[in-house]
């Protein structure tokens, strides 16, 4: 901003400006003062022009005093400003505004200058001075209030503000400053009825319209009660901001922003592309307005966009590890394992202190059925930033899928060692349940159900390890009753799930309630996609204890054409005794 009192034509014309109520005398006086030759300046030595000089020469003595020497005042300010002397421009500075204090724009000037060398107190008393002149405008009044405020205090910057809404009731700087007060002070009733009061006015500008979307957000925090209203009227500050068809592009930015903040992102995300579209040459809106845009579909569940904009992202730039990280997550999430692989494995190539990448492309490689490829990218891992949580869970995984269940115990085991060594919060039903599981594969039947149990202490509703432990449970004939409420539980939370359907009516079963058990079974066939023998054999065994014999020699029958190498369900059909 800067306090202009002439403009200079291509001809060197002087003409008076709008702002400037001093007249043609003293902007001649002002070209004058801009000659005077100041060695040294930053700027480079003013121009020399003799048709200005001369009328400098005659200029008209009816003028106001104090209106010359404010003028003169600010040059000399000027001056020194040029020549670095930052404290003589201060002074002079300090003066012109003394000496006009009904001149808004010129208080305007100097108080910003003030405040930028942190000349708070003298930027005060420059105000304070203007704000008692009539006429003084809302700018001014808005400006005192900001610096009362800065100063603590704060009944004074109320009222000053109050008086500036008063003057100018569109005035961004009164109002900002005038509810920020207020929320300070825990008056969030006046603080709404501020913005509220400001945001009814017509023809506001799209900044200010910008900055009253950003108010109401803040109020919303403050009042939990009033989030809803407050995001509903945020939103539209930033609707009516947006008719206006801002040019500006960091405006529309902000916008944009404003709109992703507040849950709206198909409105962010055109105005982004827009951006792109309108800046395709300029890397900077790339770089950055692409990357929100990838937040935003990504906010959005929209994949498949984000994962359009992550491809142009690698095609502008084919090294960028942390697009192709993203783009491994889009395709992990979508379960397209090898594209996941793939795009891991090159943020791992590019960098390779991306350590996550490491273990998200080893998940995805055990997901494509290759564990091995997955122990050797955690042993790389492992290499790089040694015996981590992740790694010694996730090879764990990998060891249990290729049925090494003692070898993977060892490094489920080492995880949860680390966790309760460095971080509790990974002592996750997750963990205990892989524990539980290998364990069970090995027959370490109580050490299998302490780890379930534990798994159920962390997440009491985790249907699985329910289900897991009330079927180990019920095949040993063991906790039966306890089994019952597990698997009951498990078919309350998932009432379409076959396995647990299953589960449930093997413990009834071995409670001997056959004739409860048999609905549950027939409903766990019927939604089962590919037939499996183990249903058929417990079907067969519930219709025996029923009676139905030639119910129960079918479903055996149809056991054994699922798996011809079962010889105990073979040995039912026969007629004998099986082991």
């Amino acid at each position: 901003m800067g306090f202009i009192f002439f403009r200079v034509s291509s001809a060197l014309s002087i003409q008076p400006t709008q702002s400037s109520p001093l007249g043609p005398a003293l902007l001649c006086l002002g070209l004058a003062l801009l000659l005077l030759p100041a060695a040294g300046c930053r700027h480079g030595t003013p121009r020399q022009d003799a048709v200005a000089t001369e009328a400098a020469l005659t200029a008209v003595p009816e003028a106001d005093p104090k209106a010359i020497e404010a003028h003169a005042r600010y040059m000399a300010g000027v001056i020194h400003d040029l020549n670095r002397e930052e404290d003589e421009a201060i002074k002079e500075f300090s003066q012109a505004a003394a000496a006009q204090p009904a001149d808004n724009a010129l208080v305007l000037e100097v108080s910003e200058r003030l405040l930028a060398s942190r000349k708070v107190e003298e930027a005060l008393q420059v105000l304070s001075l203007a704000a008692g002149q009539p006429g003084v405008s809302g700018d001014v009044l808005a400006r005192l209030s900001s610096v009362q405020a800065g100063l603590g205090r704060t009944n004074d910057a109320v009222a000053t503000a109050r008086r500036a809404l008063t003057s100018t009731p569109g005035s961004p700087e009164a109002t900002r400053t005038l509810f920020l007060l207020l929320l300070r002070e825990k008056r969030l009733d006046d603080a709404r009825g501020v913005v509220d009061h400001a945001f009814a006015q017509t023809d506001l500008p799209p900044e200010f319209l910008v900055g009253l979307s950003e108010l109401y957000v803040a109020l919303g925090q403050a009042q939990p009660a009033q989030r809803d209203a407050s995001r509903t009227n945020a939103l539209a500050a930033l609707t009516r901001a947006l008719a206006t068809q801002p040019a500006d592009p960091d405006l529309r930015n902000k916008l944009a922003d404003g709109f992703f903040l507040l849950g709206e992102p198909d409105k962010a995300a055109k105005i982004y592309l827009d951006l792109l579209k309108q800046y395709p040459d300029n890397e900077v809106v790339r770089t950055s307005v692409r990357a929100k845009l990838i937040e935003t579909y990504l906010r959005g569940k929209d994949r498949s966009q984000a994962a359009e904009q992550l491809e142009q992202v690698l095609r502008d730039n084919p090294g960028n590890a942390q697009a192709y990280f993203v783009l491994g997550g889009i395709f992990f999430e979508q379960r397209e394992w090898a594209k996941a692989a793939d795009r891991y494995g090159k943020a791992v190539l590019f960098n390779p202190e991306l350590e996550p990448a490491y273990y998200d492309l080893a998940l995805a490689q055990m997901n494509s059925d290759d564990p091995t490829a997955a122990l050797r990218t955690l042993a790389k891992a492992r290499g790089k930033f040694g015996d981590t949580f992740s790694c010694e869970f996730i090879t764990g995984l990998a060891e249990a899928s290729r049925t090494n269940y003692a070898t993977a115990i060892k490094h489920l085991t080492a995880a949860e060692v680390i966790a309760s060594a460095t971080d509790k919060q990974r002592l996750s039903e997750g963990l205990y349940f892989q524990l539980g599981a290998a364990h069970e594969r090995l027959g370490n039947f109580e050490q299998s159900a302490q780890y379930f149990e534990k798994a159920l202490a962390a997440a009491p509703e985790f249907a699985e390890a329910m289900n897991y432990l009330g079927y180990m449970w019920a095949e040993r004939g063991e906790n039966l009753e306890r089994s019952r409420k597990l698997l009951q539980k498990a078919v309350e939370l998932q009432p379409k799930n076959p396995a647990y359907l299953d589960s449930l009516a093997w413990v009834l079963f071995k409670l001997g309630k056959p004739a409860e058990a048999l609905p549950h079974m027939e409903q766990s066939i019927a939604l089962t996609e590919k037939p499996d023998p183990t249903l058929y054999d417990h079907l067969g065994d519930i219709q025996a204890a029923l009676g139905q014999t030639a119910q129960a020699r079918a479903a055996w029958q149809r056991a054994l054409e699922l798996d011809p190498t079962n010889e105990k369900i073979r040995s039912k059909l026969d007629g004998r005794k099986s082991d």
